[in-house]
């Protein structure tokens, strides 16, 4: 049996009561198709396969795609392809397999050493959205970046990464994973999240610009939003447009809801240098 491997970010959930969790957070359904990242030794991928119409996993360590194999390869709808789902193009490879259609959820235990990169290939970014958007997506993450994404304004949690997921999907809290459920136990506490891309619901005037807003914007995350943000905007612009926008003039960045963000974007959008 494969051993879990520290360059991978690998430890396996053993706690069916979290695997269960998961899986139901799904909403699985006929005919939905399931793309898995990291199936490591399959504890999720079983439960999923008696749902699914499909799944499709991306296992980058070569020993645990023969344990797979072994394991799972008989299955007819399931299809396993080994590689780095970061630089994996899905479309292109599925065109070898005319039986698997592209996945429409994404269910996974992801390595936590990537889980900002990964995030971005799921969703994309605030400029560039994934064009083809996943209709759920259900993520086992590390209980800090979890509280990230879901957090609300104003809380110490609350910082870019939330506004730029948040932004492009409705974050849920589904429940947390302590670190006893894997082998090898995480240093760190874990956490489900359920995000569904969709688009925003305010119209953003120029997105390239909200994203170098929200970046700017939390560079030095204790300063006042005035004083990172006068690279792009004069200070007594910028207070004329928070007051128009009833936000205070001494409001640091976290203070910002999303559409508080969108619309200061929208107010700048003549204005601010790229």
């Amino acid at each position: 049996m494969p051993q879990a491997r520290k360059q991978f970010g690998q430890h396996w959930l053993r706690s069916e009561k979290a695997l269960q969790k998961i899986v139901a957070a799904a909403g699985l359904v006929e005919g939905d198709r399931v793309l898995e990242i990291g199936p490591g030794r399959g504890a999720l991928t079983r439960p999923l396969l008696e749902k699914a119409a499909a799944v499709v996993a991306v296992e980058i360590d070569r020993d645990l795609c023969k344990l797979l194999v072994e394991k799972l390869g008989k299955i007819d709808h399931f299809l396993l392809l080994q590689g780095d789902v970061l630089s994996l193009d899905l479309e292109a490879a599925l065109a070898a397999f005319p039986d698997f259609q592209q996945p429409n959820k994404v269910v996974a235990n992801i390595p936590y050493n990537i889980t900002g990169p990964i995030l971005e290939k799921l969703l994309g970014a605030i400029a560039t959205p994934n064009p083809h958007p996943f209709d759920v997506i259900v993520l086992l993450l590390q209980k800090e970046v979890a509280l990230r994404l879901c957090a609300r304004p104003g809380s110490r949690n609350y910082g870019a990464l939330s506004v730029r997921v948040q932004y492009l999907a409705e974050c849920e809290w589904i429940c947390d994973v302590t670190a006893k459920a894997f082998q090898p136990p995480p240093k760190v506490d874990s956490a489900v999240v359920r995000l569904r891309p969709r688009q925003f619901h305010l119209p953003v005037t120029n997105v390239r610009k909200l994203e170098t807003l929200v970046k700017l914007g939390f560079a030095t995350k204790r300063k006042m939003l005035r004083n990172n943000l006068m690279s792009v905007v004069e200070r007594d612009r910028l207070n004329q447009l928070l007051e128009q926008l009833e936000i205070n003039s001494q409001a640091r960045a976290e203070d910002l809801s999303v559409e508080n963000w969108v619309a200061l974007s929208n107010q700048l959008a003549e204005e601010v240098k790229d």
